[in-house]
């Protein structure tokens, strides 16, 4: 049994709170909030994010992050990616025993273009740097709190690590491959979510399922396109990380990005769209990365490019998709 502190207590916090404690470890839930903290102690339910879903009484629920981590031997952060180095900054100058960290967020920070692990890197213990992971894949928190099965991988820099994650989070409704590419791992996981927003936008404008599968399609093309460029494999994006993410996020009814993108389809602004929402698209903040990303390495990402001027620069969506349509002709595979 280890003793595991989750850092974060939406949706994702919850449901791998209550998967942790079904396999039998000592589970501690922290939350920075002190009056969601209070709420969710006595409720045990998170009625906006996660309804139905009961929090187990042995997950014990904390605002107290010293106490949440100093005993812990894993640290799972389930947070918004903009809120993970703030975090880690102040985990650092806590005394810890050697935790392994896993990376659950899924996002690029927008002010230095840092990958998750990147980020934790810089701001933990030297010590900690190689007990870094990421897990990701399609993942809907709605769906593993309700036990339906599903499947994800862990990346690491120590196949050993990455292992001991593995068998931390295996049950028989959740399944735990390993992959040594965090590179490719945390870029499927985090640009996937600026294509979900273009397919939502097509489903917004009332287009059909050939418009849906040419923008998943064509968006895996450029996610691996930038991949490649950055250091990942470009078998990673053929994955769980990859594929299998996209593919989730663009099509459920769960996925926030979306949801995003259909609204703005239907013509509402995204200062209208966030000022509704009660959870993190990550895909929005995502979508400054990837644009300066493609920018920076001079790598042709269409629909990522369009997203942005749409999300950013007011640009009308059929504007955008007649943009994307009428480009010069190329052959598929092109590089």
């Amino acid at each position: 049994m280890a003793e595991i502190a989750v850092l974060g207590a939406g949706s994702w916090g919850i449901a791998v709170s209550t998967l942790l404690n079904y396999n039998g470890h000592k589970v501690t839930l922290w939350e920075f909030d002190h009056q969601e903290v209070k709420r969710l102690s006595i409720q045990r339910e998170h009625k906006q994010k996660l309804p139905g879903i009961v929090i187990p009484q042995q997950v014990e629920i904390t605002d107290q992050l010293d106490s949440a981590v100093s005993e812990a031997d894993i640290l799972a952060l389930a947070l918004p990616s903009h809120t993970v180095r703030e975090v880690a900054k102040k985990i650092s100058i806590i005394e810890l025993k050697d935790p392994i960290v896993i990376n659950l967020a899924k996002g690029i920070e927008n002010s230095t273009l840092l990958r998750m692990s990147e980020v934790l890197t810089q701001e933990l213990p030297s010590r900690l740097h190689e007990r870094i992971t990421t897990l990701s894949g399609p993942s809907h928190a709605e769906e593993v709190a309700r036990k339906i099965p599903t499947t994800v991988v862990v990346a690491g820099f120590k196949e050993d690590v990455a292992r001991e994650v593995q068998q931390v989070f295996m049950t028989p409704y959740f399944r735990v491959y390993t992959n040594s590419d965090i590179v490719g791992v945390e870029l499927g996981g985090s640009l996937k979510n600026v294509i979900a927003i273009a397919v939502g936008i097509c489903d917004g404008m009332g287009l059909g399922d050939n418009s849906k599968g040419a923008l998943i399609s064509r968006g895996l093309a450029e996610i691996i396109r930038l991949g490649e460029k950055l250091g990942a494999k470009r078998e990673t994006f053929a994955g769980l990380s990859g594929l299998g993410d996209l593919v989730t996020t663009c099509i459920s009814k769960y996925s926030r990005n979306r949801f995003v993108g259909e609204q703005i389809g239907k013509g509402k602004t995204l200062k209208e769209i966030e000022a509704e929402m009660t959870m993190v698209a990550e895909g929005i903040k995502t979508t400054r990365s990837a644009y300066q990303f493609s920018l920076r390495h001079q790598v042709e990402m269409p629909i990522t490019q369009q997203v942005y001027h749409i999300l950013f620069e007011n640009k009308k969506p059929k504007e955008a998709m007649t943009k994307l349509m009428t480009r010069d002709p190329k052959s598929e595979i092109w590089g």
